[in-house]
């Protein structure tokens, strides 16, 4: 399952956000309102919180295109009294026109999420949101799980069942067998059943999809408020930098390396190494706002980190490179190069948590 686990970095996974947001609701850590004075001094960063917005508005227009067509297609579902086989004789070119849609929707939600994903899960009060949408396991894993449960519109309540992106991905490119409809998977109408193409059970779907676009819009109202201080850009660079060796393992577990042995449901849009890429951008760019505060204490070792996150960001982006243009890793290949970012990672968070020492600030806990 596409669980996405970063180091179960949340303290707030009892939380519930649908239709509410985490800052009004005071989720967050014990700790998160206890930075030390020198971080409040150190004043907000208006460009991450320029960047978090920007990315939140983007992910919620994604959403609200995916929301629209499942509400579209579990009206079409309806109307054919949930016969499948019939939907799909008599309305086959319109679903596969709204699913291609959709999934051309999620493909571009994925970078507006991962992008930010370094702020949303590396900052505790924000935390939860990454939890629901984009890392929380299911309800066989309940110290790791979501915080919500989808009431589908048969009646049925399906408790805790995984995040959204995880049953949006699976449901859409058809890698979830429990989300799809009774029915024979030609997603194109071409008479074939292909890989990375799936026809949602349109009961599941439409509630997945509803409670996304209130997920996404809780976030959208959160990242508006926020106003992010030094500890918040500093913890979220130790927390989220030192993932590596967890993603890569993903990566070696999807398609893009085993191919059908795939252990990993998820990660079938896009290869991991993409949102891994994804994910450090964001974490750079962060790391690029609060720089100057470091550089007063000690100016060398805040370019020494500057430049290595640099030189691990291209890293990533070259594997990235390598296999969209057709070079094949393997397992093995995953494990080498995924020991090698993270111990890049590694040394690079301690660095900021040292500059955090240095500067009288306090890190919060995850």
């Amino acid at each position: 399952m596409r669980t996405r686990k970063h180091l179960v970095r949340l303290s707030a996974a009892l939380c519930t956000v649908a239709g509410a947001s985490l800052l009004a609701a005071g989720c967050g850590s014990e700790d998160s309102g206890e930075t030390t004075t020198a971080a409040a001094a150190g004043g907000d960063l208006p460009a991450v919180k320029d960047y978090l917005t920007t990315h939140a508005d983007s992910l919620a227009e994604q959403v609200d295109v995916l929301a629209a067509n499942a509400e579209t297609y579990y009206e079409l579902a309806e109307a054919a009294d949930f016969d499948y086989d019939a939907l799909m004789e008599e309305n086959c070119e319109e679903v596969s026109a709204l699913l291609a849609e959709s999934r051309d929707a999620f493909v571009r939600a994925n970078p507006d999420y991962e992008e930010m994903e370094g702020i949303v899960a590396g900052v505790p009060r924000l935390a939860q949101y990454d939890v629901d949408i984009d890392a929380g396991a299911d309800a066989s894993d309940p110290e790791n799980a979501v915080s919500f449960s989808l009431e589908l519109p048969d009646g049925e309540t399906m408790k805790q069942p995984g995040n959204l992106f995880f049953l949006t991905e699976t449901a859409l490119f058809g890698t979830n067998e429990e989300l799809l409809a009774d029915v024979e998977q030609d997603a194109d109408c071409d008479g074939k059943v292909e890989f990375g193409q799936g026809i949602p059970d349109a009961n599941t779907y439409v509630a997945t999809l509803r409670e996304f676009k209130a997920q996404a819009e809780a976030l959208q109202a959160d990242a508006a408020a926020f106003e992010p201080t030094p500890s918040d850009a500093l913890t979220a660079i130790t927390i989220m930098t030192p993932t590596m060796s967890e993603y890569f393992e993903a990566w070696k577990n999807s398609a893009f390396i085993a191919g059908s042995d795939a252990k990993e449901e998820g990660f079938v849009a896009t290869s991991r190494l993409s949102d891994i890429a994804d994910i450090l951008s964001g974490i750079a760019f962060t790391y690029a706002e609060i720089e100057p505060m470091i550089a007063e204490e000690d100016p060398q070792q805040a370019k020494q980190t500057a430049a290595q996150l640099d030189e691990l960001l291209a890293y990533v982006e070259g594997l990235r490179d390598r296999e969209e243009a057709g070079e094949k890793f393997t397992g093995e290949d995953a494990d080498t190069l995924g020991s090698e970012a993270q111990a890049r990672a590694e040394e690079i968070a301690g660095q900021v948590t040292q500059a955090a020492q240095r500067l009288g600030i306090e890190l919060q806990d995850a």
